[in-house]
This record gives structure tokens, sequence and C-alpha cells, in this order.
């Protein structure tokens, strides 16, 4: 089913799928394509001013944002993997996006707290344990009608387990997981649906007014 779901897929050209080749050439994490194609629909549907996005890796989903969004808007970015900063810098002047995407350099926890206004669209896409940690500071930055989505809810499946099939060291991240895709479906601020895309897919929509 996902092989021909991506042979009726035009791809990526140009810049962008040069980085993405240089990207699964160097075994670095980028989303899915079919998590690509949700993006580049939902900037058609959304077209977001202002977007934030949690785990930057090399660039290559800020770049489809900003390449797939019909209105030149502002990108925030966070990555923590020093080694993969300097890339990705690299990455938005190869694909003329320097002026439009801002690299905030650290960790998320320490970094969200510091950033002011709202934004249009919030992309999550960095390390799984810390969603449930990150949520309440996003939840804050996302404005009224504003959209938020998260990549790789699903855990390869993993999710749908009870916590002792899982292995040991993913019992942590999978009970934040599951505690995390909660709290998002019984926010009653939020209209959240879990998609079974790429490897799990949350899409939530913020209301105009919370209830």
């Amino acid at each position: 089913m996902v092989s021909f779901l991506h042979s009726l897929e035009e791809g990526n050209t140009g810049v962008l799928y040069e980085i993405e080749k240089e990207a699964l050439a160097s075994f670095v994490p980028i989303i899915r394509r079919e998590t690509q194609s949700l993006l580049r629909l939902l900037m058609a549907m959304k077209r977001p001013a202002r977007i934030l996005e949690v785990g930057c890796a090399v660039g290559f989903s800020a770049i489809l944002m900003a390449e797939a969004d019909p209105v030149r808007c502002e990108i925030v970015t966070i990555e923590n993997y020093e080694k993969r900063i300097p890339i990705a810098r690299e990455n938005f002047r190869r694909a003329g996006r320097a002026d439009q995407i801002c690299l905030l350099c650290g960790d998320a926890a320490e970094l969200l707290p510091s950033l002011e206004g709202s934004f249009d669209f919030i992309f999550l896409d960095a390390a799984k344990g810390q969603y449930l940690s990150f949520l309440p500071e996003l939840l804050r930055l996302l404005g009224a009608g504003g959209t938020f989505v998260s990549d790789n809810v699903l855990q390869e499946g993993d999710i749908l387990e009870s916590r002792f099939a899982v292995t040991r060291r993913n019992r942590t991240i999978h009970k934040r997981m599951r505690e995390y895709l909660y709290q998002l479906t019984h926010d009653p601020r939020l209209v959240t649906s879990v998609l079974a895309v790429g490897d799990g897919v949350t899409i939530s929509e913020r209301k105009q007014q919370a209830e």
C-alpha cells in the first residue's frame, strides 16, 4: 500500500531532493514521504505566516514547509545536536531560505519559554520522550485557530502494546507517548486527530475560543 501511494507522488526536485538524498545516505532521520505529502497539503490549506519547528536535524522539513507555503512565512526551528547545526545552516543557504528560517541552537526545553508571540503552525519532530514535557509551552505558543502537528507518535507500532511487551529501555518513552496522546486528544482547547501516516502523526487545531 505504501509503495503504491509513493508511486502517485511527484517527489522532491532541486535542492530539496539533494538534501533528502544526502540525509538518507548519512542515516540522518528525516520525515517520511507520506508525512512530506501531508505537510505540503497543510501548508496549502492553512497558509501559515509564522511557523515553529522543534527538531530541525539538517533542515529538510523546514525547507519543505517554506517551499510549500503559498505565503512567504517566517520559520523558527530548534536543534540541539551540534553536529547537524552547521549542515542545516548550509542547507538553508543552498535553498535560498537563510533569511526566512531562523535556527535556534540548544535544548528546546530551555529555549521554548523564551519565545514570544504566537505561531500559526507548529511542527514537533524531536526526541519522543520529551514530547510530553514540551507540550505546555507549545500550547502556550499556538495561536487561536493554529495547527499543531507531531510526528512519529506510534513508535513503529509499539504504542499499541502493553508496556511489559516493550523492551525495558523503551518503556519510559512508551509511557510518556501514551500520556502525550491522551492529553492531546482530551484537551478541551484542541480538536485532535491521530493518523496512521508514516510512523503516526497527530494533527491538532486550537479552537478560536477555549472551552
